[in-house]
């Protein structure tokens, strides 16, 4: 931890930027709370924020975001996976393009826990996104990134607790229409030992994305599915005319049906989306 501050703040000093450092300690087991007090004199910049429960990495950004000070809030990881020396070059894309709400460092590699599993799983994760979002996503949960504080003010309470927090900002930024900017970055093996638990935090992305998918436009998860019922009970109604003349099976009229009752749903859930005054 102490090692990865000495690295941001090195980086950010020698940009000529003015700062400030929110080292938030998510009521951490081991011994980071004690060395980030005692190291707290040798970098003037740096502000402790220590949660006395663990709130989760959701939770941790979440605070952290409304409790800065500046316009540009930089969200990173104190585990040496990320080349948080380059930060300075985060700030510098927004600052010199206004149209770019956003800037993630797209990571070129994978070098977390269970490697063989999760490089496929994420890419299926990310093509579903890309799918939805209609747009193409580099790196759907880097936790490297630069933001515009005021642009993201409105998401911050979409942030559910755990991991899927970057992929909730991701998601939030590109179904509102704000520019990202993916600049690619390396991504290297961590220190010390990962929470990540494949199954549960896999389950969880992709449950976040049909959510936040469903939370802005709910006609592209919805409408399609009834699209597919109303041509199959159609399709299915014609066999059974020319099968038996006069009749539809019960099947045939439920697959319609059940077509019928979820496009009433997207669209009511669509109207409600288009109403909210956010």
């Amino acid at each position: 931890m102490i090692d990865e501050v000495d690295r941001i703040c090195k980086a950010m000093d020698s940009s000529g930027y003015t700062y400030e450092l929110v080292a938030v300690d998510d009521c951490s087991t081991d011994s980071t709370l004690a060395r980030l007090q005692e190291a707290v004199s040798r970098y003037p910049n740096m502000r402790i924020r220590a949660f006395h429960r663990n709130g989760g990495s959701g939770t941790v950004r979440r605070i952290g975001t409304q409790e800065a000070r500046g316009e540009i809030v930089v969200w990173t990881d104190a585990d040496m996976t990320y080349p948080n020396e380059r930060i300075p070059e985060l700030v510098q894309l927004l600052e010199k393009d206004i149209t770019i709400d956003q800037v993630v460092g797209a990571r070129t590699s994978e070098e977390g826990s269970h490697k063989m599993l999760r490089v496929p799983a994420k890419w299926v994760i990310r093509k579903v996104a890309e799918r939805l979002a209609s747009q193409r996503i580099p790196d759907l949960n880097s936790g490297l990134r630069a933001f515009r504080k005021s642009v993201a003010r409105p998401y911050l309470r979409l942030l559910p607790p755990g991991f899927s927090c970057v992929t909730t900002i991701t998601l939030s930024f590109l179904m509102n229409q704000h520019d990202i900017y993916y600049l690619p970055i390396d991504y290297a093996k961590r220190a010390g030992t990962s929470k990540f638990s494949f199954i549960s935090d896999a389950y969880r992305y992709i449950l976040q994305v049909l959510r936040m998918i469903m939370y802005f436009n709910p006609l592209k998860v919805l409408m399609p599915l009834a699209l597919w019922l109303v041509g199959i009970g159609l399709a299915k109604a014609v066999y059974d005319n020319v099968k038996t003349p006069f009749y539809l099976a019960n099947n045939t009229i439920m697959i319609f049906m059940s077509g019928l009752i979820i496009a009433a749903v997207a669209l009511l859930a669509d109207l409600i989306v288009r109403s909210r005054g956010e």
